[in-house]
């Protein structure tokens, strides 16, 4: 991915004001950068408010409370009490709707990353959203921060990337839904793409 990509249209609350389930596969390709390290955004899952497998489903709560927020922020959240996981607020305050963040091509300070996972291969850096977290130094204090401000850089170029959906992965409730979004043809998936729906995202 060209070094371009970082100088292109930043993200700021308009662009996620917007359904959850179009901004989702429109962040595909966008750069993601936590302190200058990250990389192009290749999976995402989308969670509305309808989806019981969302957390924000049966309400706010203090865990929770950011993705209730205005758009344009992050919710993070800690799996199992062991992995972190980014999110990314979408549609209006109050709504709970979110895009979790799965996988991005590792691309700006790989040597940082290489550390924090305590390892060299490339493809395994940002596989999944709780290495990806790991890699990029993100933690429980980062939830609620704004990510069109330091240390968040968000932005995307207008090249087009070619864009699968699915089945989402990890979930026992409402598993069915088509919304996990991928880049075809990348080796940076947490999973392979099994997918059906295509298309070519501006």
């Amino acid at each position: 991915m060209p070094a371009s990509v970082v100088a292109g249209m930043s993200l700021g609350p308009d662009f996620f004001a917007r359904s959850v389930h179009e901004v989702a596969p429109e962040l595909l390709g966008a750069t993601l950068l936590v302190d200058g390290v990250g990389g192009p955004i290749v999976e995402v899952e989308a969670y509305d408010r309808t989806d019981p497998a969302s957390h924000g489903f049966r309400g706010c709560t203090p865990r929770n409370d950011s993705m209730f927020g205005p758009p344009g922020r992050a919710y993070v959240y800690r799996s199992y009490g062991i992995h972190w996981c980014l999110n990314l607020v979408c549609e209006e305050e109050g709504s709970a709707a979110a895009v979790l963040v799965r996988a991005l091509e590792p691309a700006h300070g790989l040597e940082r990353m290489c550390e924090r996972r305590g390892l060299d291969d490339q493809r395994l850096l940002c596989a999944g959203p709780g290495r990806l977290c790991q890699a990029l130094g993100i933690d429980g204090t980062h939830d609620g921060l704004r990510l069109d401000t330091v240390p968040f850089d968000l932005s995307r170029s207008f090249e087009p990337v070619e864009v699968a959906a699915g089945p989402r992965i990890g979930i026992s409730r409402a598993a069915e839904l088509p919304w996990r979004y991928g880049v075809v043809g990348s080796r940076y998936l947490s999973r392979p793409l099994n997918l059906g729906r295509r298309r070519a995202e501006p």
